[in-house]
């Protein structure tokens, strides 16, 4: 017994690890088996009649000889069955295609969307339990005739799972492609594109400490991660199902994962993509081996997010902040008039005020809804979405032209009071348009703001919204209800007529410049179809003009032809976008951004400035002026080898809108500095000023 007892201590710890290594060995020749049983029947499976998901091949456009278009194997799992990334986790198989191709054509790797995890039994799987594209760039052979079509086949072989069984599947993909200019797009790739991981921009390091492998991800800190999740591309690199530590240093995102037994980790290099929250939003990840700083304050399980809120006193300080940016300024003229006329009565101001702030929330909130349906369904939008749409462009023209035309006494609102005499419902709508035309720009406070809005759960991001709108309204508010601050307002009399037509210059100086606009994001067709219908609603409205000066007001068939031009408008103005014209190079030389180009120069080693503007954005546009397109700014960069990316957002594009939302940013402007070397990179303010860059450089 003493013997005994003296051996057992000795005798638990090798029982424990052997107990450890039985399992282990246990889990790994499970998946072994199961990857071999998957492997030999998927070899005899072609001539499989039923498959559980469904594939179809699809190509996005027509392409020039010599030039690529995008294929997307379009896969549909049924209720209660999963596909595979490709790196399918402890089980399961990736797809696979054996393309055969006209001479001349070839097919890029498989890009697949960011996954999801599934644990069964103790067994991780990287899964797509929902419909799922995975993406492929098709080289047309150069000598390919313009007019004729290419074929593209494929002999694709998959695994089709449930939480119970497993099936192997294969099928036929087929498409045709059409040689010649792009002509109608597949509106579903932009979806499909926006479910991809985005480019991190930066690389990654990445080292072993023992049993653990650590990787130092540049990731700025305004960056909202929830329920983040590392999925390690190279097979047998680290235990799936373990769990994963994320924790922060600075703008660098610590992950710490254990190694996977009895397998070796490549020294040249890991590829992973991070999921950043279980909405799908991810980045790709390049790591090479390298110094990774100690582990910072751990994230744990939470989102890394500030406080809900300093998030909301950031919105509304945003939104008051709104009221004095370069992008309010067409709506001064209603603002003015609207404060103007708040000293008439105690009772008038504050139902005007409430009226106003009611317009302006109610705005606000329909824009966030908006937009978190539209990004719930796929879509890659940001804040001012609206302005990248062409119809909505016109819409904000031929208002614009009916506002200057009832500032310049052309006619009056059938609203009363809307502009003139005071109402309720006037306030309202003056609200409505207020928001609607101040919300495209980000100011200060309020990118990180929007920016978490994106990601937090729908009751939070409401409540940003309703922030910001309450920020915007803030001023009419205190005026409304203060009565010292109204008794510093001039006295109503006639100057308010000769007030209101001078302000009729400002809204048509915003008429002009929305013109300009329609060119840039649907083409001059576009632009020349848009004026010629303002022209005819202008023409309509010195017509109703001269009947209310003579008593007389709006008949029925001025309704119907008024309906008739908008209806015209509605319906043929779609078929008339096109691509605008490049834009002109500025002072400052530079490149459209882009994944690869951002990836190419930091390879390179040399510095990069990326900046993400738009032409509806008149803060950019300031900033611009102020301090990029400068000769000061271009030597310093020529001298230095900065390499100028230009992310152009004026119209819809996916890739910028998933850059923006991988650095926490809602919108426009983004300045990013990334240093020479791989250093990590760097978010500017929204605000430059000359001397802001100069100092990156010395």
């Amino acid at each position: 017994m003493t013997v005994a007892r003296f051996l057992m201590p000795s005798q638990d710890p090798c029982r424990k690890r052997a107990r450890g290594l039985i399992a282990t060995l246990s889990r790994h020749f499970v998946t072994a088996v199961l990857q071999m049983l998957a492997l030999i029947w998927i070899s005899s499976a072609a001539s499989a009649q039923t498959t559980h998901i469904a594939a179809e091949l699809v190509a996005e456009s027509a392409a020039e000889p010599g030039d690529s278009v995008t294929l997307a194997a379009l896969m549909r799992p049924e209720p209660g069955w999963h596909g595979y990334w490709l790196n399918p986790g402890d089980a399961g198989l990736g797809m696979t295609v054996d393309w055969t191709l006209p001479p001349g054509a070839t097919v890029g790797a498989l890009q697949y969307p960011v996954p999801d995890t599934l644990l069964i039994s103790g067994l991780m799987n990287h899964v797509y339990e929902h419909d799922y594209a995975v993406l492929a760039r098709l080289t047309v052979p150069a000598n390919a005739r313009p007019g004729s079509t290419i074929s593209v086949r494929g002999k694709a072989q998959w695994l089709a799972c449930t939480d119970k069984i497993c099936v192997p599947e294969a099928g036929e993909l087929a498409a045709t492609v059409a040689v010649g200019p792009p002509g109608t797009r597949d509106p579903r790739f932009d979806a499909w594109r926006s479910a991809l991981p985005a480019p991190l921009g930066s690389p990654a390091r990445f080292a072993l400490a023992g049993n653990t492998l650590r990787l130092a991800v540049p990731l700025p800190r305004s960056a909202t991660l929830d329920e983040p999740h590392l999925f390690v591309a190279t097979d047998r690199t680290v235990d799936y199902a373990a769990p994963q530590a994320f924790s922060r240093s600075g703008d660098i995102l610590i992950v710490e994962l254990p190694r996977a037994r009895f397998a070796p980790v490549d020294p040249t290099g890991i590829e992973a993509v991070l999921r950043m929250n279980p909405h799908g939003d991810g980045v790709a990840i390049s790591a090479a081996p390298g110094l990774v700083p100690p582990a910072g304050a751990p994230l744990a399980h939470a989102p890394a997010t500030p406080p809900l809120a300093w998030l909301l006193f950031s919105a509304l300080l945003g939104g008051l902040l709104l009221n004095v940016m370069p992008c309010v300024f067409p709506i001064l003229s209603l603002k003015a008039l609207s404060l103007a006329r708040a000293g008439e009565s105690e009772a008038q101001a504050r139902a005007e005020g409430l009226a106003y702030a009611a317009g302006v929330v109610f705005a606000c909130l329909a824009l966030g809804v908006l937009l978190l349906l539209l990004r719930a369904g796929g879509e890659q939008v940001g804040w001012a979405f609206q302005l990248q749409e062409p119809l909505v462009v016109a819409g904000l023209l031929l208002t614009a032209v009916a506002i200057t035309a009832n500032l310049a006494g052309v006619f009056e609102f059938a609203v009363p009071g809307f502009a003139r005499d005071g109402s309720p419902q006037g306030a309202f709508a003056t609200g409505l348009l207020a928001a609607f035309v101040a919300t495209p720009c980000t100011g200060p406070f309020m990118a990180a703001a929007m920016g978490a809005a994106l990601l937090l759960p729908v009751g939070s991001a409401l409540l940003l919204f309703t922030a910001l709108g309450l920020g915007l309204a803030l001023p009419f508010l205190a005026l409304a209800f203060v009565p010292a601050l109204r008794r510093m307002l001039p006295r109503p009399g006639a100057w308010m007529e000769r007030f209101r037509h001078f302000m009729a210059l400002p809204m048509g100086l915003t008429a002009l410049a929305l013109v300009w606009l329609a060119s840039r994001v649907a083409g001059n067709a576009f632009a020349f179809a848009a004026v010629l219908v303002a022209l005819i609603v202008l023409a309509a409205l010195i017509l109703l003009g001269r009947r209310q000066r003579h008593g007389r007001g709006a008949d029925a068939r001025w309704w119907l032809a008024l309906g008739a031009v908008l209806a015209f408008a509605a319906f043929g103005l779609p078929g008339m976008v096109r691509a605008p014209a490049s834009a002109a190079q500025g002072v400052l030389p530079s490149e459209p951004f882009s994944e690869t180009a951002l990836a190419r120069a930091r390879a390179a080693g040399k510095p990069v400035f990326a900046y993400f503007t738009a032409d509806w954005c008149l803060t950019c546009k300031v900033n611009e002026a102020a301090a990029i397109e400068r000769e000061d700014t271009r030597a310093a960069f020529a001298k230095a080898g900065v390499v100028v990316l230009r992310g152009d957002w004026t119209r819809r594009d996916p890739a910028i809108t998933r850059y923006l939302t991988a650095q926490g940013s809602a919108g426009v402007p983004l300045y990013m500095w990334y240093p020479a070397g791989g250093g990590a990179p760097q978010q500017l303010p929204q605000v430059l000023t000359p001397a802001t860059l100069g100092d990156l450089v010395r």
